[in-house]
């Protein structure tokens, strides 16, 4: 009689793991924008200011907060989160301005695991669709990967929230497969739509966020010449921008 499991799969061995420090209040800078951690002294009126050009609150359909009644209400919101610490929020600073334009938080970590998420995203209009939000989200994908040595970097979100379904996979997350009845929030079921990013990924991601973000991806008018996807997909499949570093990416734009 055999004894063991000598002859059933396994995962393949992590020999070296150690579990890996925790999420701390950086301050994380780009050319675009600061990222630092959330405080309502420094980042209550420009939030407010910034989520009310919302022509609605339609932003806040999949998150489990807001919409907001008014500016007292969200700045009572900002100041109980600012002290989490899972969630970690964060405020988006937009550099031209010096003025915050939205939020964003890890959460979920598992350290032990080399594992986190990030989450409840809210990006006022003039951060949506921007380079400054693509940005951030790389900012802190290279402090998640490469500060703190993660092996993976997690996006969920409600089933039915086809934006941020789209945002994932633009940014490079991996759809995985949804978990069904997940939560109940607001008073309505909520299915979670999983993604999640990979250390072993990390290197194609990134060398597709040097090209797209370089100064010399956008015309005069600031409009992208190469997608964010296109980009990736280029490199993924043929190691063009993986050699040479910026250089290398810079000539190979169409």
């Amino acid at each position: 009689m055999n004894s063991g499991n000598v002859f059933l799969p396994v995962g393949a061995p992590v020999p070296d793991w150690r579990p890996k420090a925790r999420a701390t209040d950086v301050m994380l800078r780009g050319s675009k924008c600061l990222l630092e951690p959330l405080s309502p002294m420094h980042h209550a009126d420009a939030l407010c200011a910034a989520y009310g050009q919302a022509l609605d609150g339609r932003d806040w359909t999949y998150l489990s907060v807001g919409p907001f009644a008014d500016a007292p209400a969200l700045r009572a919101y900002l100041e109980r989160i600012a002290v989490q610490t899972d969630p970690r929020h964060f405020a988006v600073v937009d550099l031209c301005t010096g003025q915050a334009v939205g939020t964003l938080a890890l959460m979920r970590e598992q350290a032990e695991h080399g594992v986190i998420e990030v989450g409840f995203v809210a990006f006022s209009p003039a951060l949506q669709r921007s380079r400054i939000a693509t940005e951030a989200h790389f900012l802190l994908m290279t402090y998640v990967f490469e500060t703190l040595g993660y092996r993976r970097y997690e996006w969920k979100c409600d089933s039915c929230n086809q934006r941020s379904r789209n945002a994932a996979e633009r940014l490079g997350f991996q759809y995985e497969g949804t978990f069904r009845q997940a939560a109940i929030y607001k008073s309505r079921n909520r299915d979670t739509a999983w993604f999640s990013l990979l250390d072993s990924e990390w290197p194609v991601a990134k060398a597709a966020f040097l090209h797209w973000l370089h100064p010399q991806n956008f015309n005069t008018h600031g409009v992208q010449i190469s997608r964010l996807q296109f980009i990736r997909e280029r490199i993924a499949s043929s190691g063009w921008g993986l050699e040479g570093g910026e250089a290398t990416l810079l000539r190979g734009l169409p």
